[in-house]
């Protein structure tokens, strides 16, 4: 166990860990920047390793770069793919589109992609991906020769191994700090591909870890395994599968628990990491706030005072009501062994729902125009929360639809909603309820 990095406080060219967030369409774009981040990642509609997630037109992506302006925020995309040959036309002009976005830096991992972003877009940042699983320091000193100003290093990277690539290599290090953990080495899984034909690496993953599975053994004689061992054919209908389990045990699945840093933020600070990076362009609005929310008070009470650093426990209860599985530290400190993944029933997801938003406030009359995002009633408790930690409680009073006529509950999606509240509130603020 690493009780204290062996580096201490060497920067490339950040004096404070940039705080880079997800942003899987451009509401949480604007979401995570306006709580904290100091640049976001997307992704375009192509190239990108999350198919599944809406994704930005070049149209979404200049908007959100003007909004990020707005706070000095920057906005990466990721083209981190490896790419097959019927992926190579269009590469060229795809990266000089990104450019004229105003993205500031691409996320790649195959050197096709690497080498015409470079030849083609030279004033495009290019950031190696994780997807590369680079671990050591003779890696990153490779793709620092090869012109890279930033390596995403493996999730696999431990802290000592952190210090010995900062100690050896002048570049930016970006590495994850909060999220989703693969089960699989980095880039390197390929259930998908076998289960459902989805190219994990190509942006189809399904994420089979996370799966219910049960366990059978083959019924077949051993005349039948035999013959099966020769010539491969599918198990026919009929075939006997005998289980391996009783009726009432839990499926299983192989998922790894979610990675958080918070408790350790020292660490990740003094030993050089130059890009704290959260998981998550699929997770919901609720989490990218919350989440970036409590990071960004961590990392500024740090650099405030960092001989009296204190770890808040609000912050890892605010954490907790975004958390969607059990939490650990990853490789940073150790292995992960079997307590580190989740083989029965995950635990469930975050107790709290994103009940609305606040779009107004009017300190005469003491009320806010809330958008509903999810049901809520008179007498429920709310929670009101903000930037920088701003957060209280309170019942639901009074609260009236558009026409001003009272309203027992909200109940119809992105309603407009007016109602009292015991403290001022202001725009972009949220409110959540407890399930």
């Amino acid at each position: 166990m690493l009780s204290k990095p062996k580096y201490r406080g060497k920067r490339v060219r950040l004096e404070k860990p940039e705080l880079l967030a997800p942003a899987g369409d451009l509401e949480k774009l604007k979401f995570a920047i306006h709580y904290g981040a100091d640049a976001v990642y997307i992704g375009g509609q192509k190239y990108g390793l999350r198919s599944n997630a809406d994704n930005f037109t070049f149209e979404e992506m200049r908007e959100g770069v003007e909004f990020a302006k707005k706070y000095g925020a920057k906005v990466f995309v990721a083209t981190n793919i490896y790419v097959h040959n019927e992926d190579i036309d269009g590469i060229e002009q795809y990266l000089r589109s990104l450019y004229d976005a105003g993205i500031s830096a691409i996320i790649a991992a195959d050197p096709a992609i690497i080498e015409v972003a470079q030849r083609a877009v030279p004033l495009l940042e290019v950031h190696l991906s994780t997807q590369q699983s680079t671990l050591n320091w003779q890696a990153v000193k490779f793709w620092k020769d090869e012109g890279l100003p930033r390596v995403v290093l493996g999730r696999e990277a431990s802290l000592e191994e952190i210090a010995e690539i900062k100690n050896n290599v002048e570049i930016e290090i970006e590495a994850f700090i909060h999220g989703a953990m693969c089960s699989s080495i980095s880039g390197r899984c390929v259930l998908s591909n076998h289960f459902t034909d989805r190219d994990s690496n190509r942006g189809g993953c399904c994420q089979s870890c996370r799966w219910k599975y049960d366990l059978f053994e083959d019924g077949r004689d051993s005349e039948e395994q035999s013959a099966m061992a020769v010539q491969p054919a599918a198990l026919k209908p009929g075939i006997t599968q005998l289980p391996l389990f009783d009726e009432e045990d839990h499926a299983f699945t192989m998922g790894s628990k979610d990675l958080c840093m918070l408790e350790h933020i020292p660490d990740l600070i003094e030993v050089g990491i130059d890009s704290f990076k959260i998981e998550g362009r699929m997770k919901s609005i609720h989490y990218v706030a919350t989440v970036v929310n409590v990071y960004r008070q961590a990392i500024d009470a740090y650099f405030e005072d960092p001989d009296h650093y204190v770890l808040k426990p609000e912050w890892l209860d605010d954490l907790h009501k975004a958390a969607n599985r059990p939490l650990n530290t990853g490789f940073f400190y150790d292995i992960p062994d079997h307590e580190d993944h989740i083989y029965e029933p995950e635990e469930k997801a975050a107790p709290y729902d994103f009940a609305g938003l606040v779009l107004e406030y009017d300190e005469a009359t003491q009320t806010a125009v809330i958008q509903q995002r999810n049901f809520f009633k008179q007498g429920q408790e709310i929670e009101f929360f903000g930037p920088k930690g701003a957060f209280f409680k309170q019942a639901v009073h009074e609260m009236w639809n558009e026409e001003g006529q009272p309203l027992e509950a909200a109940r119809h999606p992105l309603q407009r909603i007016r109602l009292k509240v015991d403290q001022p509130v202001a725009y972009f603020d949220m409110l959540r309820r407890k399930h």
